[in-house]
Formats: C-alpha cells, sequence, structure tokens
C-alpha cells in the first residue's frame, strides 16, 4: 500500500527590503575592497616596489653612462669588451630569483614556475636583440662625441611613442606628447651645446659608422620597450620580470661571449689591463667589475619601467639624461654653458609636468571609481526599493 508523500515544505519569506538593503551593501562593498585589493597597481606594496624600481633606474641609468665613458677616456677602446659588460654581470640577479624562495622562505612561487617553453625562447630571442643593441650602443660611442651621441639617442623617445601606438595601441595624450616635445628639444639643445665636428683624427667613414650605430641603438631600444611591454602580459608577477631579465642577460652576454671569441676581446682585455689603460690595472679591473653591477641595476630599472608603462619608461629613461650632464659637469668638469642650463630646465620641466600630469590621472581615477560604486550602491537600493 503506497502511503501519501508529504507536503512539500512553505516557501521561506521573502527577506525584507532592510535585509536586502544591507545584504547589496555589503556585497557592493566587499567587491569593491577585493577590486581595490586586488588591484596592483594600487597597492602600498606596488608603490613601494615601484619606487624601488625607479631608484635602481636613476642610479643604473646616471652611474653606468658615467663609468662607461671613463673606460674610453682613459684608452679603453675594446666594442666587444664594453658590450660585454653590459649584460655580463646577470650571475647578481641569481640571488633576487632564488633567495626568497630558498633562503628567506617569504614566498610560495618555487622560481620559473609557471615559466612555459614559449616564454623561455621568446625570453632568449629579446636577449639576443638586446646583445645586438648593446653592441651598436657601444660602437657608437666609442667614435661620436657625447653631444652627438645625445642627439640620436634621443630619437628614441620618439620612436617609443610611435611604436607603442602601432604595437600596443598606446593613446596618445597631451601630456605624452607635451614631455615628448620637451624632453626632446631638451636633448637637441644639449648636443648642439658643443661642436658636431668629427673628432681629430677620425675618418668620415668611422664617423658615419658611429653616426648610424648610435641611431639604430635608439631605434632599437625604442622598439625594445613596447615589444616587452606585449610580453610582459603574459606575465603576472614582479618574480617573472626579474627572471625573463636573467635569461635574457644570459642570452646576450652568450652573443657578446661568440663576438669577443672571435674577435680576441678576452685577450684585448688582458693587453689593456696590462699596457693600455692609462689608470693602471687595479683601476681597470674596478671598471670592469662596476660596469658588471652597474648596468644590471639600469636594466632592472628598465625592465619593470615597461612593466609599469612602456611611454612612462621611456620617459623617465630620456628624462635622466639631463642627470647625465650634471654628472659630466661634476665628475669630468664638463663645460655647463648657457644652452645645457636652459637644455636641463627644459628636461626637468617636461618630466615635472609628466609627473604632476600623472597625479592628477590617478586622483580623477580614484574618484570616478569611488563615483560609481556608490553609483551601483544607489542603483541596487532604488531596485530594491522598487
Amino acid at each position: 500500500m503506497a502511503f501519501p508523500s508529504p507536503p512539500p515544505p512553505p516557501p521561506p519569506p521573502p527577506p525584507s527590503s532592510s535585509e536586502v538593503e544591507e545584504n547589496t551593501t555589503a556585497s557592493v562593498t566587499i567587491n569593491k575592497q577585493e577590486n581595490v585589493s586586488n588591484s596592483p597597481k594600487t597597492s602600498k606594496n606596488y608603490n613601494l616596489l615601484l619606487a624601488i624600481n625607479y631608484a635602481f633606474l636613476f642610479v643604473g641609468s646616471v652611474s653606468s653612462t658615467l663609468i662607461f665613458k671613463f673606460y674610453f677616456i682613459h684608452k679603453g677602446s675594446s666594442r666587444w669588451v664594453s658590450t660585454w659588460v653590459q649584460s655580463a654581470g646577470f650571475p647578481l640577479l641569481l640571488l633576487p630569483v632564488f633567495l626568497p624562495y630558498y633562503l628567506f622562505k617569504c614566498t610560495r612561487r618555487r622560481p620559473f614556475s609557471g615559466f612555459s617553453s614559449k616564454l623561455l625562447l621568446l625570453s632568449m630571442a629579446v636577449g639576443v636583440f638586446l646583445g645586438v643593441n648593446n653592441f651598436l650602443f657601444s660602437w657608437g660611442n666609442s667614435y661620436l662625441p657625447v653631444s652627438t651621441a645625445s642627439l640620436l639617442l634621443s630619437s628614441q623617445l620618439a620612436f617609443n611613442l610611435i611604436l607603442s601606438v602601432i604595437i600596443v595601441k598606446q593613446k596618445i595624450t597631451f601630456m605624452n606628447l607635451n614631455c615628448v616635445i620637451l624632453l626632446t628639444l631638451s636633448s637637441v639643445l644639449l648636443a648642439l651645446s658643443s661642436s658636431h665636428d668629427k673628432p681629430h683624427g677620425l675618418t668620415r667613414g668611422k664617423y658615419l659608422v658611429g653616426f648610424f650605430s648610435t641611431l639604430g641603438a635608439g631605434f632599437l631600444f625604442a622598439l625594445y620597450l613596447p615589444v616587452m611591454e606585449t610580453i610582459y602580459r603574459k606575465v603576472y608577477c614582479y618574480s617573472m620580470v626579474v627572471e625573463m631579465q636573467l635569461v635574457m642577460e644570459m642570452a646576450a652576454t652568450v652573443f657578446a661571449t661568440v663576438g669577443m671569441a672571435a674577435d680576441g676581446g678576452f685577450w684585448d682585455m688582458k693587453v689593456e689591463s696590462a699596457r693600455v689603460f692609462d689608470k693602471g690595472p687595479v683601476a681597470y679591473w674596478c671598471t670592469i667589475g662596476g660596469n658588471l653591477v652597474l648596468w644590471q641595476f639600469c636594466f632592472m630599472g628598465t625592465a619593470g619601467g615597461v612593466l609599469d608603462d612602456v611611454v612612462d619608461g621611456g620617459i623617465c629613461m630620456t628624462a635622466l639624461m639631463a642627470m647625465n650632464v650634471v654628472g659630466g659637469v661634476a665628475v669630468y668638469g664638463d663645460v655647463m654653458g648657457g644652452v645645457k642650463v636652459v637644455s636641463t630646465v627644459l628636461c626637468v620641466w617636461g618630466f615635472c609636468s609628466y609627473l604632476y600630469g600623472m597625479y592628477m590621472k590617478k586622483k580623477n581615477q580614484k574618484q570616478s571609481s569611488h563615483q560609481s560604486s556608490i553609483q551601483m550602491e544607489e542603483v541596487f537600493i532604488t531596485h530594491t526599493a522598487a
């Protein structure tokens, strides 16, 4: 005999409007807090990391330029040696890659975890590309006056903006254009403050080689920045940026090492340190060691700047050219004429105007985000009340 099934339980009473309002408000608040906390560019840790990164960029860019010039001033002449030292300091990057996980236990992410074979191959290819750029930079700076090299390298900012628009669809704003114009004008004035005539004893052929090598280095570096920003879209933490930089520097070092071996660069180092470098062997090897360390600071600062924003990084690196002028005056006694003073003021003006624009942009973004959250709350509450 079949027994009748029990009647279904009555449905729960609908929540009151006050309960719906409280739940909706809590949900909106929680979602808002999660979005803020999950956004890397709004966290305090991110801002601290960004500050450290730009400190590395500042110290590395200015110091490496000065010590790089020191090598050529005191009769160092090997282009392959000056290329090799720009990347051969890559073992220093092993410390931030492996120590946080194996020694300090401050991260649960194992080094190179999530590092796909495609990302590895891309890093190696970009590393060889970077090695070529380093070689062109060394070749050009060994021939050209500093003023001419500054004029040609300033073109990388214009290249950077154009390529960023093409490759990563970067939006052109008045702020960016204003900085590009001011900083490029500053670099041009710096170059025009001294003679552009080729140095005494330099043939026209070598002058042209240095001219086009430096121009090519500026273009390749401008291309490097948006390419890296595109690759960084597959990167989800700063540790992976350091790991990529390690692989790239290793590939660039292999490129430079092959060139040195084929051209007798290691023998050149031995001869230069013993008989050519006019400051003696100790100063020579200290110069080589300083280049190894300081170029790593420069490239890590560059990588972090690109991770933040490709045009921002390019503008900051161009702004540091004015600091290189100040460093040349302080360290090497370069003459600081009126044109150099004006160009330095233009550079600082452009950089400060950019920083102010970036501050106002972030402030407006916070206000609009807060206002949209309030409007969303009001919509939910109004819909529930209706």
